[in-house]
């Protein structure tokens, strides 16, 4: 069996995670297939990996989980067999089930802690249901992984099942060259700010940044790149505090478009409050790809955050998430420049990347009994 059947919830395109895993498991002679969804915007994709993507009828919600996860469960059920590897909850419910029935491995990659994202804290009948599934699923997954210490102790505290961290750090590469504030649309001048991801929602603190960019001079300008449930009330916010000269809004990019875009700015921006489980102990992707891009960062004081930033001396956190705060922030950052932090980010950029990181999941695969 040198099979593997990757499955995730979303479009497949920017995922660098997963990504990253399915090229892993390529290169060390595994049949790969990653399974997710599509649609009309979606992009082609070329990759090393076979891709199969459902066309749902429905975008969202409930339906949509549902939808998803029995057509999951119906396409492994008639694969070949192989190894089930399921990303996040969303996922785990069809794959556990294949598991059970066909007698298959399952392997679990818990990219955050699912049950205590924001968008179900004031939805108890959901939040009930999906830690039903928790519950039921975890006792049947042969091998656990998670992308930081606080989500792994956890998970061994709440269902007595270790799980093997493994961060979401960028593959070793080349220095990332920059594209320049020109081509972007700033001056050479400006003190550019970014923060990326395809995770820009609700609690994640650009509501109270762009308060902030009213209290900071002229100079000081922000770009926002990425997808999130919370971008169409910026782009309403950036007309209400006229900062449409000062703050842009992209789409998410390529990954290399998108690291010769943050090399260019001078400011990494993290600040996720400390408000839920799943934020006070997320460590973003975001924060590694700003120190592979070379630039210092300004965070909160989450705990796996701080480690980071504090511990590897590669920029500075915020003792609350609130605009006089990040103000304060910023001001002491433009001041600081980049010179100070430029070897503790060479040095981190160094120690961090993904063929370290990956190992231990490559041999539990090496390790699995087919």
């Amino acid at each position: 069996m040198d099979r593997v059947f990757v499955s995730v919830t979303n479009d497949c395109v920017n995922d660098q995670r997963v990504h990253k895993v399915c090229s892993s498991l390529c290169a060390e002679g595994w049949q790969v297939e990653l399974i997710g969804r599509g649609s009309e915007k979606s992009g082609r994709l070329e990759r090393e990996y076979g891709i199969h993507r459902f066309q749902m009828w429905f975008g969202r919600g409930a339906l949509f989980y549902a939808e998803f996860n029995i057509r999951l469960f119906f396409y492994l059920l008639t694969r070949p067999r192989g190894v089930l590897h399921s990303n996040d909850l969303d996922t785990l419910l069809a794959n556990q089930l294949v598991a059970r029935i066909r007698r298959l491995p399952l392997v679990h990659d818990a990219h955050e802690y699912f049950t205590e994202v924001p968008e179900l804290q004031h939805r108890p009948l959901i939040k009930g249901f999906w830690k039903r599934i928790e519950r039921l699923s975890f006792p049947r997954i042969d091998h656990l992984f998670t992308v930081n210490d606080s989500i792994a102790r956890l998970y061994a505290e709440v269902h007595e099942k270790h799980a093997q961290v493994i961060r979401n750090i960028p593959v070793k590469q080349a220095t990332t060259a920059a594209q320049g504030k020109e081509a972007l649309g700033f001056s050479s001048e400006d003190f550019l700010m970014i923060n990326q991801g395809t995770g820009i929602n609700v609690d994640r603190g650009m509501e109270e940044l762009f308060v902030a960019m009213t209290e900071l001079p002229e100079r000081v300008k922000l770009l926002l790149v990425g997808k999130g449930d919370v971008l169409p009330k910026l782009r309403s916010l950036r007309t209400e505090l006229k900062l449409q000269e000062r703050v842009q809004i992209l789409d998410a990019r390529p990954y290399d478009e998108l690291m010769r875009i943050t090399a260019s700015c001078d400011l990494g921006l993290s600040l996720d409050k400390d408000n839920n489980l799943n934020y006070r102990f997320s460590l973003p992707n975001k924060l590694f790809d700003y120190i592979r891009a070379g630039i210092p960062i300004l965070s909160t004081e989450l705990v796996e955050v701080s480690r980071i930033v504090r511990g590897k001396e590669v920029g500075q956190t915020i003792a609350e998430c609130s605009p006089k705060a990040i103000v304060q922030g910023i001001m002491q950052m433009e001041i600081k420049g980049k010179d100070p932090f430029k070897n503790a980010l060479a040095l981190a950029s160094s120690e961090l990347n993904w063929e370290n990181e990956v190992e231990p999941m490559l041999t539990c695969y090496r390790n699995l009994n087919c």
